[in-house]
């Protein structure tokens, strides 16, 4: 049967071990879809009624969610804890004997941020009410705009991240990115009060920094000039490669800014369409032009607006 010849030529494309081979199979992987169970879960933490509509205790609520994101979760962490020696970029790594018990820990410390997780969430809230004269209630903001779905997943994949679980946090954001149609790599720095307008198309890389108060509309990308390359011709990994944006800057939509050096001052605006590789001062109002771009600083003497 052509089923049996098939099955056999599929198998010898497949291996099994536990390294880090692009033909191996998905058997030692965290699964995706309990990852994105658990995130699912704890959006709805963040915002009780996402999903569902709910109704008790929060308290006894929340209790009940996040020990099924403690359920949900663990196993995961497990299976992503080796890969912070097995990956392929990671293998100096040293590995650690007591896999279950650092994915108790590190879950344990998700679950405790929780909280500061919740409430920076609500600036992001507010920013998006005070940017979109459209938005006419907070309701509105929190059930139906895709750059609060992003900013939210963002948060709680950035803080496993930052305790070094390997593979899950991309997991979220590419849930994410489906979902919203905004691609914020887990590793990137967001400030308090974010706000991402429209949203359709914006790309955030991982070594981004992003200040408070920041609104950038759809189409805007935050990215990488280019891949610096080891002595085997290898992307060299972990080095900044994204821009920073400092404190209540604008950047309008269809934008790209590139480069790990590029910093953009506080209080600028960047106007649509514009491509950028180079730093600029606090206060810049930069516009395209047909010879590239144009930087003006704003006089902040007796400055009482914004742009």
């Amino acid at each position: 049967m052509q089923i049996n010849t098939t099955a056999k030529k599929l198998a010898e494309l497949y291996t099994t071990g536990h390294e880090d081979r692009p033909d191996n199979v998905l058997w030692n992987y965290p699964a995706a879809d309990q990852v994105v169970r658990a995130l699912k879960t704890l959006i709805h933490v963040m915002f009780p009624g996402t999903f569902s509509a709910e109704t008790e205790n929060l308290e006894s609520l929340f209790n009940k969610q996040l020990l099924n994101v403690y359920d949900l979760l663990l196993p995961e962490i497990e299976r992503a804890i080796p890969f912070r020696w097995l990956a392929a970029a990671e293998q100096d790594a040293k590995p650690i004997d007591d896999i279950k018990g650092e994915a108790k820990r590190l879950i344990d410390l998700l679950l405790a941020e929780l909280p500061t997780v919740r409430e920076t969430i609500i600036d992001d809230v507010v920013a998006a009410y005070n940017g979109d004269p459209a938005a006419l209630s907070y309701a509105e903001v929190k059930l139906a705009y895709p750059g609060l779905l992003a900013i939210t997943s963002h948060r709680i994949a950035h803080e496993l991240y930052r305790l070094d679980v390997p593979i899950i946090p991309r997991i979220m954001n590419e849930w994410t990115h489906a979902k919203a149609g905004i691609d914020i790599h887990p590793g990137a720095t967001i400030g308090r009060g974010f706000f991402i307008d429209h949203g359709t198309g914006v790309v955030i890389g991982e070594t981004t920094k992003i200040g408070s108060g920041v609104k950038i509309y759809q189409g805007v990308t935050l990215g990488a000039k280019s891949f610096p390359l080891d002595a085997n011709g290898n992307p060299i990994k972990h080095i900044q490669r994204h821009p920073t944006v400092e404190d209540h800057v604008i950047i309008y939509s269809n934008t790209t800014v590139l480069g790990g050096k590029t910093v953009i001052g506080h209080n600028s605006v960047i106007g649509g369409n514009v491509f950028l590789m180079e730093s600029i001062p606090p206060h810049s109002f930069v516009t395209k032009n047909e010879a590239g771009s144009t930087v003006r600083t704003k006089d902040i003497s007796g400055l009482s607006g914004r742009y």
